[in-house]
């Protein structure tokens, strides 16, 4: 196979792949971290490799360094140090792959990476590492310091890390990797679908993809297939749809990628999504993507996103929570900085790009740009039960989709409930919740008080002296409504004006994980 064919980059039959894999089989995320150190792993965050190739090369011809040095870092490497690195896959291995070329059969002979090849984790609930996997991409502009090309097939990145983050990790049946890229969605739905079926536009991503499944062997079965959205899979049903779509908006005259520029105006891409995929969900099947939308003068993101989930083909439960917002100036600076488009390198050029998008934004009345995480779910029967279209710009504590998976269970259960049958549950104060305390030094009763979450999205919840006693008594002894009872009595209220507000109440706080039912077995539900 000619290499020379860009849409065909790379390639691994299956003895190939068995030891190639075996060789890697020590480099891992934690090697590298511990070979290189602090310094050389922060430097790369800020996409700076010269710490790393730094302390790469002091560790000579150790596999570890070696495997870094070629493939992350871009340096070359003699042949012999990379033959003694590959194992039975060795230098000619990886030349018929695709992988490297080599400047001579010399065992000093330079050897040179032709793509990006890492090593990255599969990560459980608790945020620890399941599986050690290897992914190949195209060389990023930190290792080739040139500009990316048009048909560039991202690596592993920030965007790919965040969705892989807030997918729900349920067992499901059949899995939809929508615009798979190098397909490293498709490996994490691995890990507990049984079969996924993973398409791009791009014959390139498509390549990588097999590589990549062929490399690392996961247990799912794999159907790639070539086409724009979802016209490929037009007709079949999904337990769950995960996209990290190419979502950017890309005004005329400013730099496009066929990763982040699905070429629809504005952000008709992601609308579009919404509207449409319920049609390949199954009944109960939840799809989650990210995505921009554009929030126009005097209105808000969330009317702009709720019009687009009120024209759904299929009616959803929907929950959308925006991360980040940039007005159309900084929007358009990250982007063409993103595209290696800076006034450094070239004023005149980003100077134009610059014009083009805020001529664009202008025009059509954007004021800023929103991104955020997207869950849809089809319900199983009846009609949804869920809207939830909230901003959340903090940190989160561990994996997302572990609490998203929580919340929504969390939810079913409560909308199957009257206020009366909530008020007669009992209830456990979840382990990450402490209660603050906010007034004057010299008053004794506070002004204000928080229940706070430690986990998850780190909520807090503003609460009267009522809500915070309820909260507190929630030992998992007493029912809902006896403690409502007694609160009623000690604060002179009435019992059902009680009641009232602390239904209320609940639905959020077991929503949210605040407050975990107890069943008669004295288990948390």
């Amino acid at each position: 196979m000619s290499f020379s064919d860009r849409s065909t980059p790379v390639t691994l039959d299956s003895e190939g792949a068995g030891d190639l894999r075996a060789a890697l089989a020590d480099w891992t995320v934690d090697s590298v971290a511990e070979a290189l150190g602090d310094r050389a792993m922060r430097a790369f965050d800020r996409e700076q490799i010269v710490p790393g190739l730094l302390a790469a090369r002091a560790l000579g011809g150790a596999p570890v360094a070696t495997l870094t040095r070629l493939f992350m870092l871009g340096d070359q490497v003699p042949r012999s140090q990379v033959d003694d690195a590959l194992g039975a896959f060795g230098v000619d291995g990886a030349v018929a792959s695709g992988l490297v070329e080599a400047a001579g059969a010399g065992v000093d002979d330079a050897v040179r990476a032709l793509v990006d090849l890492r090593p990255t984790a599969a990560a459980g609930a608790d945020g620890e590492a399941t599986a050690n996997w290897w992914v190949a991409s195209d060389p990023g502009e930190a290792v080739t310091g040139a500009r990316l090309a048009d048909d560039h097939v991202l690596g592993i990145g920030g965007a790919s890390n965040t969705l892989a983050g807030a997918t729900m990790r349920t067992p499901v049946g059949r899995v939809l990797d929508l615009g798979t890229g190098c397909g490293i969605q498709a490996l994490h739905a691995s890990t507990h679908a049984q079969s996924i079926v993973a398409t791009d536009i791009s014959r390139r991503a498509l390549a990588f993809a097999a590589f990549n499944r062929a490399l690392n062997a996961p247990p799912a079965a794999w159907d790639l297939r070539l086409g724009s959205m979802l016209e490929p899979v037009a007709g079949e049903d999904f337990d769950l749809v995960v996209s990290n779509p190419p979502f950017v908006i890309t005004p005329p005259g400013t730099p496009s990628f066929g990763y982040r520029d699905g070429h629809v105006g504005g952000d008709g891409l992601v609308g579009a999504l919404l509207r449409e995929v319920g049609g390949v969900l199954a009944p109960g099947g939840v799809a989650q993507h990210l995505g921009n939308w554009e929030v126009p003068r005097g209105a808000s993101w969330s009317e702009r996103v709720g019009a687009w989930l009120d024209a759904s083909e299929v009616p959803l439960d929907a929950w959308v929570i925006q991360r980040d917002q940039l007005d159309a100036a900084e929007y358009a600076e990250t982007w063409l900085r993103d595209a290696g488009v800076t006034p450094e390198r070239d004023p005149a050029g980003f100077r134009a790009a610059y014009e083009a998008y805020l001529a664009d934004f202008d025009a059509r009345g954007v004021e800023a740009i929103g991104f955020g995480i997207v869950t849809l779910r089809r319900p199983s029967s009846g009609s949804p039960t869920l809207r939830r279209l909230e901003e959340h710009e903090g940190a989160v504590s561990g994996p997302l989709g572990a609490t998203l998976a929580t919340a929504l269970a969390a939810h079913d259960w409560v909308s199957g409930l009257t206020d009366d049958a909530l008020l007669a549950e009992r209830y456990l104060v979840a382990a990450d919740v402490t209660k603050e305390t906010y007034g004057r030094a010299t008053e004794h009763e506070p002004e204000h008080i928080l229940i706070r979450q430690g986990g998850g999205l780190g909520r807090a919840v503003r609460a009267d002296t009522a809500l915070a006693g309820f909260v507190s008594t929630c030992d998992g002894e007493l029912a809902a409504g006896q403690i409502s009872a007694a609160l009623a009595a000690l604060l002179d209220v009435p019992t059902a004006t009680m009641n009232a507000g602390l239904a209320e109440a609940l639905h959020g706080l077991v929503t949210d994980g605040f407050l975990v039912p107890v069943d008669d077995a004295g288990a948390t539900s």
